[in-house]
């Protein structure tokens, strides 16, 4: 029996969190696994998220809210509630649940063979996409996740995809390190298993999208470039393995660049 707990960051999701309760309370917990905690993180909402949340956790003893003003970004929310578990298991997944939390199932061999890191893909061929992005948007993943292999030296299917699972050792040793606390921080995470030693498996799992993604193409996507080569550059430094080592002042460069052009 592998105890798992769920981590679902959160930002300006009012309008969305009616879909997210029903899911959750229609969800049954697959044999093998005793689910501890459900951690939502409001990344510094300014709509009614917080309130919503704070009475939907009246119903469940497991449901837990953290909490703060500013908002800091994805891979920070995520990191948040990761600090939160102590489960065998932590997954985290999307508010607008575009995979199904009952997914999760698929992922159960992995974890009674424990493997560290478990991935949701929607792109290795055996995935079921109900609903596909639109098209230039699909087109641009894909040539991310191109690059992102790539320049961090991975192979991965789908970095980007908010279905991802760690074990608790592993959770424990790659977010303190985490850099990048926006979009780019799946990437950098994936990294880090990398350079860790740890063993990934991905799992193809059953995905639609919602097309009030706030995902904006022209926005984000460069600056998850950016975030590539900072992440890398900073690997091939030493930046992560020696936690004393201060970055390559080409490091620091592109952080102040990309602070400085997004």
């Amino acid at each position: 029996m592998k105890t798992i707990s769920i981590v679902i960051p959160v930002y300006n999701e009012e309008d969305r969190l009616e879909k997210t309760f029903k899911v959750l309370k229609a969800f049954v917990v697959p044999h093998g696994l005793k689910l501890e905690k459900i951690i939502f993180v409001d990344d510094g909402s300014t709509d009614g998220t917080k309130i919503r949340i704070e009475k939907f956790i009246e119903e469940s003893v497991k449901i837990h809210l953290i909490s703060y003003k500013q908002n800091r970004g994805k891979g920070h929310a995520i990191s948040a509630g990761m600090k939160m578990s102590i489960s065998d298991y932590t997954l985290f997944l999307d508010a607008d649940m575009s995979t199904d939390i009952g997914e999760v199932r698929k992922f159960l061999p992995a974890m009674r063979n424990n493997v560290p890191i478990i991935i949701g893909t929607r792109k290795n061929g055996h995935s079921t996409v109900v609903r596909h992005q639109p098209f230039i948007r699909e087109s641009m993943g894909k040539v991310f996740t191109f690059i992102s292999n790539v320049v961090l030296n991975t192979w991965v299917t789908d970095f980007t995809c908010g279905f991802k699972a760690f074990s608790r050792e592993t959770k424990d040793t790659l977010f303190p390190n985490l850099k990048v606390k926006d979009w780019g921080f799946d990437a950098e995470l994936l990294f880090l298993g990398r350079i860790s030693g740890f063993e990934f498996k991905e799992v193809p799992v059953i995905w639609s999208d919602d097309r009030r993604s706030k995902v904006k193409l022209w926005k984000d996507i460069p600056k998850s470039m950016l975030d590539l080569f900072y992440i890398r550059l900073s690997g091939f430094m030493g930046f992560y393995a020696i936690e004393t080592l201060k970055p390559h002042p080409a490091v620091n460069f592109l952080k102040v660049l990309k602070s400085y052009l997004f």
